[in-house]
């Protein structure tokens, strides 16, 4: 095994007193099976969240069509269109870090990858205040006469910020990998870190994709 995945070892694979390559082996199981575990958590987090919007869209479908209308097809398909992006340079970096000598479109792509996240953010950003704006939050002042629809817009203010947070870990998770493989060339090559970081962003466009029909898309056909 090479001094660079040497380095790669952390505790307590480092101290198991296995073969260098079998020990990183196994620590490569260990990170890729915590978060797949992490995962499947956070799935019924966010699978609640559109079990109960569902629910609640059986019961009031006039009011959540109405409420839907209202929302800025523009920005929720542009930032769909950037994660779509994100996540396929993601996976170009996953693949690529396996072999040997594509440092350099490694970093290039999960520099992409923390440029596309921002870009949603800042899309979202301009879309919450073009939304605080027509007063389209739950309370006084809200704009549509139906009550339900106010129902809907803090099912769409609660989930968009809460996957907006998960998308900031994931740029900040994202971008640890770029500096770190930018100052230590032999950082990225083999490291589990990457492959668990990407499997994270993967999730995060994964929930996005399941949001941006639900909350953009009802009310508009026809």
């Amino acid at each position: 095994m090479s001094a660079a995945e040497k380095l790669l070892l952390r505790e307590p694979w480092d101290g198991l007193g296995l073969p260098e390559e079998s020990a990183l082996a196994r620590q490569r199981a260990g990170a890729t099976f915590g978060i797949w575990i992490f995962i499947a958590s956070e799935v019924l987090f966010f699978g609640a969240i559109i079990l109960l919007y569902t629910v609640m869209r059986l019961e009031h479908p006039d009011a959540f069509a109405a409420a839907a209308r209202e929302t800025n097809l523009v920005y929720g398909t542009l930032n769909t269109a950037l994660l779509l992006t994100s996540g396929m340079l993601a996976a170009v970096a996953s693949r690529m870090n396996e072999g040997a000598g594509a440092r350099r479109t490694v970093l290039w792509c999960l520099a992409a990858t923390v440029g596309l996240g921002l870009a949603f953010l800042a899309v979202k950003g301009i879309e919450y205040r073009e939304d605080i704006g027509k007063h389209l939050v739950p309370g006084p002042g809200f704009p549509l006469p139906q009550p339900p629809a106010q129902l809907f817009f803090a099912v769409y203010w609660f989930a968009t910020a809460i996957h907006g947070i998960h998308l900031a870990i994931g740029i900040g998770l994202v971008a640890r990998l770029v500096v770190l493989g930018w100052r230590d060339p032999a950082f990225l090559p083999g490291n589990p870190q990457v492959e668990v970081s990407l499997l994270y962003w993967g999730f995060v466009d994964i929930v996005w994709i399941f949001l941006y029909p639900l909350l953009y898309l009802p009310g508009r056909a026809g």
